[in-house]
């Protein structure tokens, strides 16, 4: 898939708490008869070397997934970053051999089936150390390719700095950004409200034409 290591271990972030849904986990909501992180798992697995779900409290109701489930180890719940961190440091445990990690959130279920080969394109055509994903002219600091060699420095910035902004903290290292079209179906559309699951209902049925 790359031209200089393994292929990517793959995080899907579930740690949303869906507060603007009244709670629960947001993969979970239903689209087109199935939760939200089937569509992800099923557009994202195949581009990555393993895949791993992050998310806090009882694993068990991910049990159906048949991914591992990696809580935050950062204490405070301290956002996506350290979701990417806890990925970061399952790698380096688990697959020594994989150098980057992938992360997309779990609750955007149309992803590009072409997210991991172009996110690592890029990174070796401008030899960076992160790459991220962008769709109308916005930018998706949550999708995006990670080193593993910079746990350390992420964990020092979650601990020690109290860092919270992942736009802050790409910003200390070398960067691509890769644009996707977001029509006719912005690939990184996610669900935040009732009226968003209403809209990835129509945009469902309007991708299975």
């Amino acid at each position: 898939m790359t031209t200089d290591d393994a292929a990517p271990v793959g995080v899907i972030l579930a740690g949303g708490l869906a507060r603007r849904m009244g709670g629960g986990d947001k993969p979970m909501r239903m689209i087109a008869g199935r939760p939200i992180l089937a569509h992800v798992v099923d557009r994202f697995a195949p581009q990555c070397a393993d895949t791993i779900l992050n998310a806090n409290g009882d694993p068990a109701r991910f049990a159906g997934f048949g991914l591992p489930v990696v809580p935050d180890n950062v204490a405070g719940h301290p956002g996506p970053l350290a979701g990417i961190l806890a990925a970061l440091d399952w790698a380096a445990e688990h697959r020594p051999e994989a150098d980057w990690v992938v992360s997309v959130a779990g609750d955007c279920p149309f992803l590009p089936r072409d997210l991991v080969a172009r996110l690592c394109a890029a990174r070796d055509a401008e030899s960076a150390d992160l790459a991220v994903a962008s769709s109308g002219g916005r930018t998706h600091p949550v999708i995006g390719l990670w080193k593993v060699a910079l746990r350390g420095a992420l964990r020092a910035a979650l601990v020690e700095e109290e860092l919270r902004k992942i736009d802050r903290w790409t910003a200390r290292h070398p960067l691509a950004t890769v644009a996707w079209e977001a029509e006719p179906v912005d690939p990184f559309f996610n669900a935040n409200t009732i009226e968003d699951l209403e809209d990835a209902e129509a945009l469902a049925r309007q991708a299975a034409d």
